[in-house]
């Protein structure tokens, strides 16, 4: 297939892209600097400068695309107009199409909200935190689009080799700074691995008949002091750690900092009745 990638470059699309073109799908990326554009290239993915907001510049290289996937966002204050922007001109693109877009648009666990003890099944409801309501919004705009087919994925909090939502564990264990737990150090976060992430995508990619909301997580909910631990444990860290309150957090990162405070859990059951399964079933086995 022929795909469009907007976010190519980023946390989750750096295991995307290459999953694809491993697949033997072809690629275009958008790209907003040159770093970007190496980075891809290196992947081995066609690239195309420009970002959301200028839909001219890559919206009608979708007339010759079979899919789309969105996995773009900028964790600012631009970050929900730059999606609306985008999504609102490929619904009136997939308007005027002959055959229907593939489009993988990318959720997260935060739209569900705190669930304690409850686990959030992929229908569950979605109670999102405030920063991220205009994703919920979009997803649902976009899966009553005519001449699309979409998908929308909620991972799970995704690691990798080079961190991920680890990264800010593993640097202060690197540099022996005590850890910082931001709210309580019980909160439960549900993981999945980028690699596992990614062969999501392509399954949902190449099965376009599969639309609606689909969770993406290989661990329910793990205690972030356990998380906290293990990099503590790899790195020779003496345990040390600082609780930052949500007051704390907010002022210093901003509104989207309340998802890690949330004590979440969720569950793939719809991925796996399709015979997904995750290779990283516990982070602990995992390089990170």
């Amino acid at each position: 297939m022929k795909v469009m990638v907007l976010g190519g470059s980023g946390s989750i699309g750096s295991g995307v892209v290459p999953h694809l073109l491993r697949a033997g799908h072809e690629v275009l990326a958008l790209s907003r600097s040159q770093a970007s554009d190496s980075r891809l290239r290196a992947m081995g993915a066609k690239t195309l400068r420009g970002s959301l907001t200028e839909t001219g510049a890559w919206l009608p290289h979708l007339a010759g695309a079979d899919a789309l996937i969105q996995l773009a966002a900028s964790f600012d204050s631009q970050m929900a107009a730059a999606d609306t922007v985008a999504m609102e001109a490929v619904m009136a693109h997939a308007a005027r199409r002959y055959m229907p877009l593939r489009l993988l648009y990318t959720g997260g666990g935060w739209l569900y909200g705190a669930t304690g003890n409850r686990v959030a099944g992929d229908e569950a409801p979605q109670r999102p935190i405030a920063p991220f309501n205009w994703m919920r919004i979009n997803a649902q705009r976009l899966m009553a689009a005519p001449g699309l087919s979409v998908a929308v994925l909620h991972p799970a909090s995704v690691y990798h080799e080079e961190g991920g939502v680890f990264s800010r564990f593993l640097a202060s264990a690197r540099s022996g700074q005590p850890m910082e737990y931001w709210g309580n150090p019980g909160t439960r976060w549900p993981l999945i691995h980028r690699d596992d992430l990614a062969r999501a995508y392509r399954m949902l990619l190449e099965q376009p008949e599969l639309t609606g909301n689909f969770n993406a997580a290989a661990e329910t909910g793990v205690p972030v002091r356990d998380i906290a631990a293990e990099a503590a444990r790899r790195h020779g860290h003496d345990g040390s750690y600082i609780v930052r309150t949500l007051k704390h957090v907010l002022l210093k990162y901003g509104a989207w900092a309340e998802g890690p405070t949330l004590d979440l859990q969720m569950a793939a059951d719809r991925l796996r009745s399709l015979g997904w399964e995750p290779r990283f079933r516990s982070f602990r086995k995992a390089v990170f």
